[in-house]
């Protein structure tokens, strides 16, 4: 019988990458225990397709919630539906909040296993360490790693064990795509509120940065941006103040990119009339729902900036499920534009909420990247800033 775990998160954060809690080992069980939930439907789906090389999958989160709207709900969903398309038991571990340790996701994967994985999903940087250790203590369970490299696992050369596939993204070709048309779009006071000044975060915002700056030497005109990292993947008073301060200084659109720290955003451009830049997903039905229920005057969201988080989970259980792990055993697959529809911004037509930016230009501009004829630095290192021109202002705050 193939069970789906819901854990109730009302004690933590809302719609964040932070949870609050004491431990992660009791945590994960205690909430396990208490609201596990049998689905008929895919009892009856794994009695009639079974599996013969994933026997059971596992997530083991980055801190937060589930339901955060974000990275650990899009791979989660990713985990979910191929479980109950292939008739496979699948459950997801919650670290207890920000401070836990490496010991801590430690003992999230021992658990995965010992409650029956052979398949593991595990999600941010931060598992590197346990990934280190999980890979020899567990030889025969497939890792798949997502926003984890070779140096997040081993620091002195960058190996990747054999167990394991690394998944990275081209966050900062994404970034440039909502930089660029935000800009194109007539929007000329930018933001960007970043979680906490990781990599993959770090891309996303020098990426958009750099399709600031080009959309603004193509239009022949200038463009100020604020950047601010709020230390935190979750949104609160202090969040939501910074952000009142810039849309009340001019600031006409903001690119929240941090988990849950979206929520201030999007409280601040209600107050102000301003707008918002989604992240990983599109999170425009954030808005919608929000306009629905009396939340919001109007939606904030012109667009999202968003990565494959599920394709590519997907691709790395069906190489497993296939008998293929050899193919990509101890690899990092880096995916963005060139390896195909992995990163940009959504083209529904009722998420594609710009004024003047046109489907046309956003294809152009993707396709450029894509061949290559836009080249957009990939640097991740918070002390080096990308270089702009003079049409871009950006001031760094912190």
């Amino acid at each position: 019988m193939k069970k789906y775990l819901a854990l109730t998160m009302a004690a933590c954060m809302a719609l964040s990458l932070a949870a609050c809690g004491s431990s992660a080992s009791s945590t994960t069980s205690s909430s396990a225990a208490a609201s596990t939930e049998a689905t008929s439907d895919s009892a009856a789906t794994a009695e009639a397709t079974g599996s013969d090389n994933i026997t059971g999958i596992a997530q083991c989160c980055d801190v937060g919630t589930l339901d955060d709207e974000s990275f650990n709900q899009g791979c989660w969903e990713a985990v979910k539906g191929y479980g109950d398309e292939n008739g496979i038991e699948y459950n997801y571990y919650l670290p207890s909040g920000e401070d836990a340790s490496d010991e801590d996701r430690e003992t999230l994967i021992r658990q995965a296993v010992a409650e029956g994985a052979n398949t593991i999903v595990c999600v941010g940087y931060l598992y590197g360490p346990a990934l280190a250790w999980g890979a020899t203590e567990y030889p025969d369970v497939h890792f798949i790693a997502v926003d984890v490299n070779g140096f997040d696992i081993n620091r002195e050369n960058g190996t990747i064990p054999e167990n394991v596939f690394c998944v990275t993204f081209k966050e900062e070709e994404a970034g440039y795509l909502a930089g660029y048309a935000a800009v194109k779009d007539g929007f000329t006071k930018l933001g960007f509120l970043g979680g906490q000044a990781v990599p993959a975060v770090i891309r996303y915002g020098y990426g958009y940065v750099q399709g600031a700056d080009a959309a603004a030497q193509e239009l022949g005109i200038n463009v100020q941006m604020n950047y601010y990292y709020g230390a935190q993947f979750y949104g609160d008073e202090k969040i939501t103040a910074k952000m009142d301060g810039w849309y009340d200084g001019g600031t006409e659109v903001v690119f929240a990119c941090g988990g849950g720290i979206w929520t201030s955003a999007a409280e601040a451009a209600d107050k102000h009339d301003g707008k918002l830049i989604g992240v990983d997903v599109d999170q425009n039905y954030l808005g919608v729902e929000g306009v629905e229920s009396g939340k919001y005057k109007a939606n904030p969201f012109v667009t999202s900036a968003m990565k494959g988080l599920g394709a590519a989970v997907k691709n790395g259980l069906d190489t497993v499920n296939a008998g293929d792990w050899s193919t990509i055993a101890g690899t990092n697959g880096n995916f963005g534009l060139e390896e195909g529809d992995y990163v940009g911004l959504p083209t529904d037509e009722a998420s594609w909420n710009f004024s003047t930016f046109t489907m046309d230009e956003y294809n152009t501009v993707l396709e450029k990247i894509r061949n290559g004829e836009i080249k957009v630095d990939n640097n991740s290192d918070d002390a080096t800033k990308p270089t702009t021109s003079s049409n871009i202002t950006v001031d760094y705050q912190v």
